[in-house]
């Protein structure tokens, strides 16, 4: 081991019952290294992390951090020696301001914390009141705490998942400046992102799992974009080939019908929001993290309050009516924050699956058999990574935990599904599997909003987009006319002129 190591993981091995995980994994992590891993759906990225943090214990192999290795693991142990995750899921004290989540556990005088603090936000250029209780923070706005918090720490070993699922351009090319910086100071980085245009920006070496095991692994200029999605995917993608397969079908089914009406509904905040969506049309509605679209949604949805205007579904008013009523109706919503609001989270699989669907199948009680009915079908056709139905769902890989949320709202065989931010912090793997279901949900007609701030998936899924801005639409563009510029700049508040 040479003097500069950090992180030194030898031949570990990790299972969940029946479901092997982690198959043998070496990672080695120097001063200076920004390592970036990415890998398909379950491949074991975000499990390896948290044995390294000690959360989880390994089953076998060894860990060893400078030239000591750790016999017994734990998160206390890990923070001692210098390691901190900024998990890929937010999880703060919701009673708690920012600040007090920030500097809690942290040595030294509380009163040049808070200065450090203070600066630490003015350098990054970060919007971020620190006065504010986390209970009242966006899921972007959770994440920047979670890595503000590892910042704080000049830990030697920093490990980021899936940093910037939710953030901004400029809020990610700030973090960048940051991890350039960290880097020069020789701290270690371990970087897990399914977003491959940030591997060649920062890292110094790329790790590729797959299955619980490292298949590739090097130098980042060892390797091209086209290298590193033919060693992800093991088959040639056909997603294009599905789409315009998808495209024939609708075609041939002529124009859609109205199934979604919003007339001039204002709600907290946004205001005065008309539009429409067809049958077998995705709609989507871009914009920056505070732009309103995810409070439109959850006010359609029936969670927040209606203050003006009306939602119709298929011309029935749903204005106001709760989100069983709504669901009843024949509309559901798989939320941004999967993990707060899309999961029972010590619940088995099946259960999170009908969960929504009982009701509106009438049933009111727990049937079994419907349950393994319903994941039989969503697993084989999701391609959902589970070893049977009552496997707790914190078990799974973000990407398999949402594809069990799309699955769950798909089970009630919704008219409109509303999709908000459906990729967030999901590998390359799951992200073209979920792409694949929208795109079958749209072949048999059912209506899809999908709210992104990822502009590529915007112009990759929609037959139409709708951008906001403060509250407001600001921009309408069809065909030809999606793309990330004419979205960005709408984002942005630059656009041509505002939606009736």
């Amino acid at each position: 081991m040479s003097e500069n190591t950090l992180l030194d993981c030898r031949a570990i091995v990790k299972s969940f019952g029946d479901n092997h995980v982690l198959k043998g994994i070496d990672l080695c992590l120097h001063s200076g290294d920004v390592i970036s891993i990415i890998g398909g759906n379950g491949a074991g990225k975000s499990t390896l992390m948290k044995i390294i943090m000690g959360i989880y214990k390994a089953d076998s192999g060894s860990l060893s951090i400078g030239n000591k290795e750790l016999k017994s693991m734990s998160p206390s142990v890990a923070l001692a020696n210098g390691v901190y995750l900024v998990p890929q899921e937010p999880m703060l004290f919701a009673n708690m301001t920012v600040q007090e989540n920030i500097l809690l556990g942290l040595s030294g005088k509380k009163a040049d914390n808070k200065q450090k603090l203070n600066e630490l936000i003015a350098d990054l250029g970060w919007n971020m009141d620190v006065d504010r209780k986390a209970m009242t923070l966006s899921i972007a706005e959770q994440q920047l705490v979670e890595i503000l918090k590892g910042i704080m720490r000049e830990s030697n070993i920093l490990i980021l998942d899936e940093p910037t699922s939710s953030l901004t351009f400029n809020e990610i090319n700030s973090l960048f400046t940051v991890i350039e910086d960290l880097k020069r100071k020789g701290v270690g980085i371990v970087y897990i992102t399914h977003r491959l245009n940030e591997v060649f920006e920062i890292s110094t070496k790329v790790v590729i799992m797959r299955d619980g095991k490292i298949t590739l692994e090097g130098k980042v200029t060892e390797f091209t974009n086209d290298m590193l999605i033919a060693a992800l995917l093991p088959e040639e993608a056909k997603l294009e080939e599905e789409k315009e397969e998808v495209e024939k079908i609708v075609e041939a089914k002529g124009e859609g019908h109205p199934v979604l009406k919003i007339e001039h509904l204002s709600g907290n905040g946004f205001s005065d929001i008309s539009f429409k969506v067809c049958s077998g049309e995705i709609l989507g509605l871009a914009g920056v993290v505070g732009a309103g679209r995810t409070e439109l949604a959850e006010t359609i949805f029936g969670r927040d309050e209606v203050h003006k205007g009306q939602v119709l579904l298929e011309d029935k008013n749903i204005t106001g009516l709760s989100t069983r009523k709504v669901i009843e109706s024949g509309l559901n919503y798989v939320p941004e924050d999967r993990f707060k609001n899309g999961i029972f989270k010590i619940s088995d699989i099946g259960m999170n699956i009908s969960s929504a669907s009982l009701r509106s199948m009438g049933k009111i009680f727990v049937d079994r058999h419907y349950e393994r009915a319903l994941y039989e079908e969503y697993k084989h056709s999701f391609k959902i990574k589970s070893s049977s139905l009552d496997e707790e769902i914190g078990t799974l890989s973000g990407g398999n935990q949402q594809k069990v949320v799309i699955a769950k709202a798909l089970a009630s065989i919704p008219k409109l599904l509303i999709l908000d931010e459906p990729t967030r912090g999901i590998d390359a793997g799951a992200r073209e599997d979920v792409y694949k279901i929208i795109y079958k949900l749209k072949a048999q007609g059912v209506a899809i909003l999908l709210i992104s701030s990822d502009m590529e998936e915007i112009v990759q899924l929609a037959d139409r987009a709708l951008t906001m801005y403060r509250g407001k639409l600001n921009g309408e563009y069809f065909g030809q006319e999606i793309t990330p510029d004419n979205l960005m700049s709408s984002s942005f508040g630059v656009t041509k002129e505002a939606v009736s």
